[in-house]
């Protein structure tokens, strides 16, 4: 504005004072909002210290390995499981009701589902004994046979009784012709001793290891009743 009062404008005579004045408020504004600040990460802090527990499933050993004479003269390739984004990360799913799932924050796995269950049935195939070679499928990995999957289920089912659901559907590729040419659908609802996450896990290992064993054996049966020449 350029009027000016008694030859003077208000802006000149009001611009130094004001702007001490918030400097002055905005250093107590500060140290105010900095203790503020202290105290509520103080406080954060204590309830933050909680340790997460992390959870993993059982893996054969190799000091296990069964080997036979004659193994199929096959190698195979054991690839990832598709699934949903919460398979594909590290927190323990339970759901409530048909339709709406939920994560525990402080209870997690030690890799993602996915990754574990990939893990346990290729060493078990390597534990058998009964083929030439298994591995993990990579791009420049040769094989003969190519295993991939899709896990639908791998949650805690709440109810009267707490259960664990596992779902999955493997199939088995033949790498030359690149026709499917096995493949094995599981479900399975296995109960926990307990409501308590540890007893969850314990079911949801015993449910996967129950899943893989009946992969194991009827890959086995494909290749009895398909020998390879």
């Amino acid at each position: 504005m350029s009027r000016v009062l008694g030859h003077m404008e208000p802006r000149h005579v009001e611009s130094a004072p004001m702007e001490r004045k918030e400097i002055t408020i905005g250093v107590a504004g500060g140290a105010l909002f900095t203790g503020f600040a202290l105290m509520v990460g103080l406080l954060g802090g204590c309830g933050a210290t909680r340790p997460a527990k992390y959870y993993q499933l059982t893996v054969p050993s190799d000091a296990g390995v069964v080997e036979k004479e004659d193994p199929v003269p096959v190698r195979l390739l054991v690839g990832g499981l598709m699934t949903t984004h919460l398979y594909r990360e590290d927190r323990i799913v339970y759901g409530n009701g048909p339709e709406q799932l939920g994560t525990y924050e402080y209870q997690r796995w030690a890799e993602p589902p996915t990754e574990m269950i990939q893990e346990v049935l290729l060493r078990e195939l390597r534990a058998s004994g009964h083929y030439r070679a298994v591995h993990v499928r990579r791009s420049n990995m040769p094989g003969d046979f190519a295993i991939r999957g899709h896990l639908y289920d791998f949650k805690e089912v709440d109810g009267p009784a707490t259960s664990t659901r596992v779902t999955l559907e493997l199939e088995m590729r033949d790498l030359k012709t690149g026709a499917t040419v096995w493949n094995h659908y599981y479900t399975h609802d296995e109960p926990a001793s307990g409501k308590e996450v540890p007893a969850v896990v314990a079911a949801l290992d015993k449910n996967v290891q129950r899943a893989v064993k009946e992969i194991v054996e009827s890959l086995d049966q494909y290749f009895a009743s398909h020998p390879i020449k």
